[in-house]
């Protein structure tokens, strides 16, 4: 288990207008090939990444919560919290130039036994890990998420990406376990 230091969020509106936080799914199927979504929609319109989602912080829906709801919204899996793995805590800085994200990665403990149907946030496909890196993804993914993903698969990692407007991104590895 790890700790996470409290995280004191203003509900200020002119505070809070360009800060996002979201759920990420990292689900696997019984080859251990992994789903990603070509998305429809931005942020990332035409890359690949995998399914998930905003909070509903007007509800107060907890990251566990988000990732169980777009779960079975997106990918019609009805998932509790038990079979959910916090994998990664990100925060990104300025990302695309307007947005900071505080992104909350689940790895997914339940196999998909098939392929999910188009969604309107675009298409699925199941890819073994040495294909991700051919694909069209992401920079900050193909940076260091996917390779920390991978490195610390099982444990926990964190990390802030303070994205520049000149498309360099500063790295700081915060915790792994």
């Amino acid at each position: 288990m790890f700790s996470l230091i409290s995280l004191n969020f203003t509900m200020n509106p002119k505070v809070c207008q360009n800060f996002q936080i979201a759920t990420l799914l990292y689900c696997f199927n019984e080859q251990e090939e992994i789903l990603l979504l070509e998305r429809a929609q931005e942020p990332n319109r035409g890359l690949w990444s995998p399914c998930g989602g905003k909070l509903k912080m007007d509800l107060g829906e907890s990251p566990y919560a988000c990732a169980c709801r777009e779960a079975r919204e997106e990918i019609g899996a009805t998932l509790t919290p038990p079979d959910l793995q916090l994998a990664a805590l990100i925060s990104e800085h300025g990302y695309q130039g307007q947005t900071h994200w505080l992104m909350f990665l689940f790895e997914v403990r339940v196999k998909l036994k098939s392929l999910p149907p188009p969604h309107a946030e675009g298409r699925f496909a199941f890819f073994p890990r040495e294909k991700i890196a051919a694909l069209k993804i992401p920079q900050t993914d193909r940076e260091r998420i996917w390779p920390w993903f991978w490195q610390f698969r099982g444990g926990f990692f964190a990390a802030h990406c303070h994205c520049h407007a000149d498309g360099r991104n500063d790295w700081t590895l915060e915790e792994t376990k």
